[in-house]
């Protein structure tokens, strides 16, 4: 049985908004979206009273005007309501426009930033009902930050005077409504085996934006949740990265596992990043690799190299081409658990030594050969290989070696046929089913590490 953790501030009741005010429609796109709209033009979203015109969106931002095909109101004002997070997003607007300092809007933004996480958590393990959309849905989290995001970046205020203002305050809402900034250990359970994950934002919205990432909804169910398993308690922690690779580069991985990696009171008993692979699998991966590529990321950057070195966090002299995975990949496999098949995922394509960058030489194979140059790691050169190296990178950093790391790939999901929809029950089902599972195994995963601990009855 899972225990909820009392939530860490108070959790947002939601009440309804006269009209809803979702910030992030400060702007109008200049391109729309591939395949967003192929109706009629977007319904104009709500303009912030303090927004300066002239202010430079990010894509991510850019977005919040697109309607779903079909046209109308943009989806992400659709999602934000849907959820019940308007009153939340509105009033965090309402009162940025009033703040007459940085200090009161860095408090606000942190306070805001807090009350966001909380409440998705709260409602995605059912504490907190409000809204219509299924309680497992990831999005309206994601569309809220961002028009949040947007709030702040266009904030047209007297007391700004230097640019990295606004920086620290789009710093301090990203950790905050990730759940970076709180993740702590009940006193409840002082002796539960501690284990910390992350899932991912959406992504791939330029194919469609109303795309869920079952990492990330994983996360929301499991962030502060105790579970009995026959070996003892296990108490996850969990945070939502963004699918960035500036972000990525400015160390948001290391900030979030970092703390809990360090010896001391805050040390976890294990890692684990999960993100999306594709349909109908569940993949631990066996390598990391010190590569970076793939799709062009939410921003629609696209990176190729080796993974870049964080400057306020340690790291090993040299950063190593290749990292296996030390999670009980073999207990998560005889967990029985469904409706996917799991597996350890091997398979690498790499430079032999001395060959990089012949082109002609990249090879294949099932594992990496000595001096090797990475290319991709089974689980490919995209953000979620990125996120099991660097976390486990940052472990070897930290002299952690006794706290096992590595990566979980969950299936993909089936959407409604009709784009126009937000979803529907076959598709609830399916985000469920998914989302279970990755529960599920890292609950086996905790179980298994708690069952080797030194002292350990089982």
């Amino acid at each position: 049985m899972a225990l909820p953790r009392s939530p860490r501030r108070r959790a947002a009741v939601l009440g309804a908004c006269a009209t809803a005010l979702v910030a992030g429609g400060l702007a109008t796109p200049s391109a729309a979206a591939p395949g967003a709209s192929t109706g009629s033009p977007p319904d104009p979203a709500p303009v912030s009273p303090c927004a300066d015109p002239a202010a430079v969106l990010t894509v991510e931002e850019s977005r919040l005007g697109l309607p779903l095909p079909g046209g109308g109101e943009p989806a992400s004002q659709r999602f934000v309501r849907a959820a019940g997070f308007e009153g939340l997003v509105a009033d965090f607007t309402e009162r940025l426009c009033a703040a007459g300092s940085a200090q009161e809007a860095g408090d606000l933004v942190r306070a805001s930033g807090q009350e966001l996480w909380d409440t998705a958590v709260a409602r995605a393990q059912g504490r907190v009902e409000s809204g219509t959309i299924d309680r497992y849905d990831d999005r309206p989290l994601y569309w809220a930050r961002t028009a949040m995001s947007a709030a702040v970046r266009s904030l047209d205020a007297g007391w700004i005077e230097n640019p990295l203002q606004r920086q620290g305050l789009l710093h301090l809402l990203d950790r905050t409504s990730r759940g970076i900034s709180s993740v702590s250990w009940s006193d409840e359970e002082p002796d539960a085996t501690r284990v910390v994950i992350s899932g991912f934002d959406t992504y791939s919205l330029d194919s469609s934006l109303r795309n869920s990432n079952p990492s990330g909804a994983s996360a929301l169910q499991l962030d502060g949740r105790t579970v009995d398993t026959p070996e003892g308690p296990v108490t996850v922690e969990a945070v939502v990265l963004p699918v960035n690779y500036t972000d990525f580069d400015q160390g948001v991985v290391e900030d979030a596992f970092g703390p809990v990696l360090r010896t001391g009171e805050e040390r976890a008993d294990m890692i684990m990043t999960i993100s999306q692979t594709g349909r109908g699998r569940m993949d631990v991966e066996q390598w990391a690799a010190n590569a970076r590529g793939g799709s062009p990321d939410n921003n629609r950057n696209q990176q190729f190299g080796p993974v870049s070195r964080p400057s306020h966090w340690p790291q090993p002299f040299d950063s190593p081409e290749w990292i296996e995975t030390t999670l009980p990949y073999e207990a998560m496999i005889a967990a029985g658990t469904g409706p996917w098949p799991v597996q350890l995922n091997d398979g690498i394509c790499e430079w032999p030594a001395g060959t990089w960058p012949d082109p002609a030489a990249l090879v294949c194979a099932d594992d990496p050969s000595p001096g090797s140059t990475a290319g991709s790691g089974p689980g490919g050169s995209y953000l979620s290989n990125e996120s099991m190296y660097r976390s486990n990178r940052l472990r070897t950093g930290l002299q952690a070696w006794d706290v096992p790391g590595g990566h979980l790939h969950v299936s993909a999901l089936e959407y409604p046929a009709d784009e126009s929809v937000l979803t529907d029950p076959a598709f609830e089902a399916d985000r469920a089913a998914v989302v279970d599972q990755t529960v599920a195994l890292v609950t086996a995963a905790g179980a298994a590490v708690r069952a080797d601990r030194p002292g350990s009855a089982s």
